[in-house]
């Protein structure tokens, strides 16, 4: 009888304060100090015959190609493992630092620092990795009170958590690998302190006091965030907002899950090339921040206030790429896992929630859970509506609608491509 394998390890990699951190443009202050840790977490499933997968999960904002072809890299060495069995997902915390991987998009500039990326990488390649029989079991779940649209509080979103728990044969448990789609931007561009936001109160919530690994998958979160659920910004808000994912995960975990097969999970790979949009001209783009402006209230931090103002900064942002170098055409690199009757869509974007929905009721399998912001970094791929509206994603998006329907019809093909 085969068995599944697992090895996980839990990593601090928060960097000394001093640095520039990511995800806001308003914010150019470096950080000057830590409010909770930074982590990767590594979770590889393998058997003896198979390498299987690995799964590095990092709270930075992004993880573009370059870091994420060297964090690849230093897993794989610590896992014995090719480099292609390695999927690496970013949180998309907004209080991580830019230097990990430099600059993901002309709206924020931003440029590596080999002080902070080297010592990632070392870490990450001096993982320990020792490998223990376990089963696997997967659960879906409901979660209300995180996030939601962001755009409208009613619009597209899906609400559900995908919980892979994985336990020792004792029963206990070893692991947990989370997906959840919603931005963790509880701090706002106010904050100078290195944070892993929502997501890591809930990772330390599930581990509790015990030795479990939980790994943290972001998912289809382009137009999900926090804007209509929290009561404020700061810690306290952190720690209820991830308190809440936890107890809803919580509450699945104490529930039997579907017991998946023990197998190493498959991992499929494709790249797809896809042509930047053609960009407003100079004075198109001028007359677009003039409008955003006017439209600017007083800047409270309210729901409309913050659309207003993401608004005016997206407008600003599409005149910093109209007036940029940008290639003709980016490759993005998908992937897909399976294991059993789950399968992971993972893609180098923040894809809208409309997006993610229909990639689940297009696929075969009966659960598919879609990961953003995985292998790479490309910015939003956006629905018409937001187009129609002119909102922040769709003014800083690289990518048309004809073109966002060559990237899900790329992503559901290879979907298909996986044997059941």
């Amino acid at each position: 009888m085969s068995a599944l394998l697992l090895a996980a390890a839990s990593l601090d990699v928060t960097p000394p304060p001093g640095h520039r951190l990511d995800g806001y443009a308003a914010r150019t202050q470096p950080a000057i100090g830590t409010a909770d840790p930074l982590r990767a977490t590594l979770i590889w499933l393998s058997s003896v015959d198979s390498p299987g997968v690995l799964w590095l999960s990092l709270d930075a904002v992004a993880a573009g190609t370059e870091l994420v072809a060297e964090l690849s890299a230093a897993a794989a060495s610590a896992a014995g493992i090719p480099p292609s069995c390695v999927v690496v997902c970013a949180s998309h915390t907004h209080s991580g630092p830019s230097g990990w991987t430099g600059q993901i998009h002309p709206v924020i500039p931003a440029a590596r620092e080999p002080e902070l990326y080297e010592s990632l990488i070392a870490a990450v390649a001096a993982a320990p990795l020792t490998r223990s029989p376990v089963r696997a079991f997967w659960r879906s779940t409901s979660v209300s009170g995180v996030g939601t649209n962001r755009h409208r509080r009613d619009g597209p979103h899906d609400n559900t958590a995908g919980v892979l728990s994985l336990h020792s044969l004792d029963g206990s448990l070893a692991a947990v690998l989370l997906d959840f789609a919603c931005h963790p931007t509880t701090y706002g561009p106010d904050n100078l302190l290195w944070s892993a936001d929502w997501p890591g109160a809930a990772r330390r919530a599930l581990a509790g006091a015990g030795d479990v690994v939980v790994g943290y998958l972001q998912g289809a979160a382009g137009d999900v965030s926090p804007r209509f659920t929290r009561q404020g910004r700061g810690a306290a808000e952190v720690e209820r907002l991830g308190g809440l994912l936890a107890a809803q995960v919580g509450e699945a975990l104490a529930t039997p899950g579907l017991e998946l097969p023990s197998v190493a999970p498959v991992i499929r790979r494709t790249t797809a090339r896809l042509k930047v949009r053609d960009l407003p001209t100079a004075a198109e783009t001028a007359a677009i921040v003039a409008a955003a402006e006017v439209g600017l209230g007083a800047g409270l931090d309210n729901p409309a206030a913050r659309i207003a103002q993401t608004r005016l900064d997206g407008a600003r942002g599409q005149a910093l790429m109209a007036a940029a170098a940008l290639p003709a055409k980016l490759d993005l690199q998908l992937s897909v896992v399976t294991l059993g009757d789950v399968a992971w869509v993972n893609l180098p974007v923040e894809l809208f929630a409309r997006h993610g929905l229909r990639l689940q009721a297009a696929s075969e399998y009966p659960v598919t859970r879609v990961i953003g912001y995985a292998d790479g970094y490309f910015g939003y791929v956006v629905d018409a509506d937001a187009v129609a509206a002119g909102a922040y994603e769709a003014l800083i998006t690289y990518f048309d609608q004809p073109t966002t329907e060559e990237l899900l019809t790329a992503a559901s093909a290879l979907l298909r491509t996986m044997e059941r």
